[in-house]
């Protein structure tokens, strides 16, 4: 919880330059203004960073395995395919890791665009369209949460 609300403060610190602590409020407030579109965007971006991850470390094996057996084909490609599969393993990570941060920042920006009302200009209309689609469902989850106090 303090890793997932550390790494928004410093989105938004990086976004609208204030105080590590009001950016963790405002960040934290944004993330429950907004709980669906996060909790969706969230699951979509793990999926994505697991299959990127997934691609990466096969690929890596793959063709570290083919490039040692015409290479080398008389030596066993065992402790070579190890080495190659770990830097493949450290490369998905790193890789990933980037582009969550990435997929974070993107969302942070976009919700700030919007709720400043200046959302035509900067968001890309495709994006737009998928957010306001699932506006609605913002909605409802804030409706029956507000029914049942």
């Amino acid at each position: 919880c303090i890793k997932f609300l550390n790494k928004n403060a410093y989105i938004q610190t990086a976004l609208s330059g204030t105080s590590f602590c009001v950016s963790a409020k405002r960040a934290f407030f944004l993330i429950l203004r907004n709980a669906v579109r996060f909790g969706t965007i969230a699951m979509l971006g793990n999926a994505i960073r697991l299959i990127g991850f997934l691609c990466i470390v096969s690929a890596t094996g793959t063709i570290g395995y083919l490039l040692m057996r015409l290479m080398h084909p008389d030596v066993s490609p065992f402790l070579p395919l190890i080495l190659m599969v770990t830097a493949g393993y450290l490369v998905a990570n790193l890789f990933m890791n980037v582009f969550g941060l990435a997929v974070d920042t993107c969302l942070q920006c976009f919700i700030a665009v919007e709720e400043m009302g200046t959302a035509g200009d900067y968001i890309p209309s495709s994006l737009t369209r998928f957010f306001s689609d699932n506006k609605s469902d913002d909605q409802k989850v804030e409706s029956a949460a507000s029914a049942q106090t």
